[in-house]
C-alpha cells in the first residue's frame, strides 16, 4: 500500500505484490510468478532448452513468466530461491568431520553450488541487464524442503494438514515432516543427508540397469510384472526408529555424487560391494530383463510404500489431522500415492502437479508470501495449465511458413471429427491451451488414443514413444464416471495416483489397464479442462466409454512446448493426426 498526502487529502494507491520463484542450479530448473498470491505462470526451463531435467539458470522460464505477468524485473518485489546454502551448516560440518572422504567431496560440491546461488545477482545482470544491487535486495533464500512443503500445502484445498516432503536430497535434508494450518507451516522433524528413501530407490534403479537421472519411474512401471519376494532382504538396509523416522546401514551405500554435465544432472551408481553381495550382479542396461529383475523391482516398490506408510501413520498420530499433503521427488511415485489412504488413518490426500523439484519455484514463492510475509492464502491451485500457449493465428502462420496443408474447424465440428478419428482407430497429437506445469501431460500437450484398442499400447511404445514395452499408459476419464471404472472414487486431477480398475472393466479398456489391473488415473473436470472434457464426452457418446488413453506429447525429449515442436514430433513419429487448437493436420 502506497500512501501519498495531496492537498490535505490522503491518496491511497494499491501496489500489487509480485513474487518470482525459482528453482535454479538444481535438477528440473523452473520459474513461477505470483501476483498477490495468485499463480500467473509457471514452467520448466527444459521446455525451452529441450534438454531433460535441465539444471542451470532458468533464463527463458523467467522471461516467459515476466511476459505472462506483464511486468519487469524492476517491478518484482521478491525473487525467491528454493535453496538455502546456510541451512543446517552445523550438521554439514559435523558430517564432513565424521566422513572425511565423502564429507570433503560433499562440501566441495556444496561450495560450488553455493557460488552459483551467491552469484545470482550477477547472472541476472548478465541475462537481463539489471544492476546487481537492484536484484540483491529482492533475493530471498527458502530452504529446499520448506519450499516443497509450501508447494503442496499452500496450493491444497485444506485449511489444515499434515505435510511430508520426501526426495533424494536438498539443503542437507532428505525428508521433512510438518503440520500446516491456514497460512503457517510448522516443521516437526526431518531426516538428514545422506539417509534417503529417494536414494535407496535410485540405488536399485541403477542396479536394475536404468542409469539415467529420472529413470526411477521405469522401476515403478516394471514392478507389476514381478512378485515382492525380496522385501525382507531390502529391509536389512534400514533400521526403523520409534519417532516415525528411520536410518540406513551405511555399509551398503557409498559416496553419493550429484554431478552436472551440460546442465544435465548425473548421479553415478553408489551402491557398494556389500550391496552386491546381498542382491547379486547389477544388470547391464543392454541385458534382458529377467524375472529376478522384475521381482526385485516389485520388492523395492513394496518396501518404499511401507516406509512411506510408516512415516505417514506416525505423522497422523502426532498431528491428529485427517488431511495429508506430499511433495518431493518421491511424491511422483503414483503407485504408492494410490495406496496411502487405504494404508493410513488419513482420509484426504493432495499432491501438486509439480511435486518434483520444478515445484520448488512455486513453493519458495508461496512460502515467502504466506509464511514470512503473513499474507492469507489465495486458494486451491486447481489447474496445472500455467505454461506456454499459442492461438490459432500463430499456429496458422507457422504452418503456412512451412507450406503445411491443414483444415480449420469450429469447436463442435472438431470434437465430432477427432472422436471419429480415434474410433477408426487413429493416434492423435492433441495440442491445446497452456502447457502443463509438471512432468505429466494432462490433456493440453498429450498424445491420445482409443483405450479399447489392444494394439494401442504396443504402437505407442514402439513407434511413437520408442521406449520399453512394459511402460503403461494413463486413462483420462470424465470426473463423473470415476466410480464406474475404478475401485476408489476420488478426484485425481494431476494423474498423481494409481488405482485398481474394476475387474469387469479390464476387457473394455485394455490399452490403459496395466498388467496388475491398475491405471494411473486422471479425472477430467469440465470447469478446469473444458476442451479436453468435450472431446472425451464426444467419444463417450459414440462408444459408451468416458475415457481416452493419454500419454505425454514427446518422443524421448521434454514435452513439446511450441507448435513447431509439436509438428516436428508428429512428422518423425507414427501419429495419424495432429490437432493444434482448431487446426487439424493429417497424413
Amino acid at each position: 500500500m502506497i500512501i501519498k498526502k495531496q492537498e490535505n487529502h490522503y491518496h491511497f494507491k494499491y501496489k500489487k505484490m509480485i513474487i518470482l520463484g525459482l528453482n535454479t542450479h538444481h535438477a528440473d530448473s523452473s520459474a513461477a510468478i505470483f501476483v498477490d498470491g495468485k499463480l500467473i505462470a509457471a514452467t520448466e526451463e527444459e521446455r525451452f532448452t529441450r534438454i531433460k531435467h535441465w539444471a542451470g539458470f532458468p533464463v527463458e522460464a523467467i522471461k516467459f513468466c515476466l511476459k505472462e505477468a506483464n511486468t519487469t524485473l524492476e517491478d518484482i518485489d521478491y525473487i525467491t530461491l528454493g535453496r538455502d546454502p546456510k541451512a543446517k551448516l552445523d550438521k554439514k560440518a559435523l558430517y564432513a568431520i565424521s566422513n572425511l572422504k565423502t564429507g570433503t567431496s560433499l562440501l566441495k560440491n556444496r561450495w560450488e553450488n553455493r557460488k552459483d546461488i551467491s552469484s545470482m545477482a550477477e547472472q541476472f545482470e548478465n541475462a537481463f541487464g539489471i544492476p546487481q544491487d537492484i536484484i540483491n535486495v529482492k533475493l530471498v533464500n527458502i530452504e529446499h524442503h520448506r519450499a516443497h512443503l509450501a508447494s503442496a500445502f499452500f496450493a491444497s484445498p485444506f485449511e489444515e494438514s499434515a505435510i511430508i516432503s520426501i526426495d533424494g536430497s536438498g539443503d542437507f535434508t532428505t525428508t521433512m515432516l510438518a503440520y500446516g494450518k491456514k497460512n503457517k507451516i510448522e516443521v516437526l522433524d526431518s531426516i538428514d543427508y545422506p539417509v534417503s528413501l529417494g536414494f535407496i530407490y535410485t540405488a536399485f534403479t541403477h542396479f536394475l540397469g536404468f542409469p539415467h537421472y529420472g529413470d526411477e519411474y521405469k522401476v515403478m512401471g516394471l514392478a507389476p510384472y514381478g512378485e515382492a519376494k525380496y522385501v525382507d532382504k531390502i529391509r536389512k538396509l534400514i533400521k526403523y526408529k520409534n519417532n516415525g523416522l528411520w536410518t540406513w546401514k551405511k555399509q551398503y551405500f557409498g559416496e553419493i555424487k550429484a554431478l552436472y554435465e551440460n546442465n544435465q544432472p548425473v548421479v553415478p551408481p553408489f551402491f557398494t560391494k556389500k550391496f552386491e553381495e546381498l542382491f547379486g550382479i547389477p544388470r547391464n542396461p543392454k541385458d534382458e530383463l529377467t524375472q529376478y529383475h522384475k521381482d526385485l523391482a516389485k520388492s523395492v516398490q513394496t518396501f518404499t510404500e511401507e516406509v512411506i506408510f510408516y512415516m505417514a501413520n506416525h505423522l497422523q498420530k502426532v498431528t491428529g489431522s485427517k488431511n495429508l499433503c506430499i511433495a518431493g521427488g518421491v511424491a511422483q511415485n503414483s503407485v504408492a500415492n494410490g495406496k496411502i489412504i487405504a494404508n493410513t488413518d488419513f482420509d484426504n490426500l493432495y499432491i501438486p502437479s509439480a511435486g518434483h523439484d520444478a515445484g520448488i519455484s512455486m513453493g519458495s514463492a508461496l512460502y515467502h508470501y504466506n509464511q514470512t510475509l503473513d499474507f492469507p492464502r489465495a486458494g486451491e491451485q486447481k489447474s496445472a495449465s500455467t505454461g506456454a500457449h499459442f492461438n490459432n493465428d500463430e499456429i496458422e502462420a507457422y504452418l503456412k511458413s512451412k507450406g503445411v496443408s491443414y483444415k480449420k474447424m469450429e469447436d463442435e465440428e472438431l470434437y465430432d471429427y477427432i472422436s471419429d478419428k480415434l474410433i477408426i482407430p487413429s493416434v492423435v497429437g492433441w495440442y491445446q491451451g497452456r502447457a502443463e506445469f509438471g512432468p505429466r501431460a494432462l490433456g493440453n500437450r498429450s498424445i491420445i488414443a482409443d483405450p479399447r484398442n489392444e494394439q494401442a499400447k504396443e504402437l505407442l511404445n514402439l513407434k511413437i514413444k520408442r521406449r520399453e514395452s512394459f511402460r503403461p499408459f494413463a486413462p483420462s476419464i470424465l470426473k463423473e464416471y470415476v466410480s464406474e471404472y475404478f475401485e476408489y472414487d476420488q478426484n485425481v486431477p494431476f494423474m498423481e495416483k494409481v488405482f485398481p480398475i474394476k475387474k469387469e472393466k479390464h476387457a473394455e479398456i485394455p490399452a490403459v489397464t496395466h498388467v496388475d489391473g491398475t491405471g494411473r488415473l486422471q479425472s477430467v473436470d469440465k470447469e478446469v479442462s473444458p476442451r479436453y472434457y468435450n472431446l472425451i464426452e464426444a467419444f463417450r457418446k459414440k462408444t459408451g466409454v468416458p475415457i481416452l488413453l493419454n500419454t505425454s506429447f514427446n518422443e524421448n525429449e521434454p514435452i513439446v512446448n511450441t507448435p513447431a515442436e509439436a509438428y516436428a514430433c508428429f512428422e518423425r513419429t507414427a501419429m495419424d493426426v495432429l490437432v493444434m487448437e482448431n487446426i487439424v493436420i493429417e497424413r
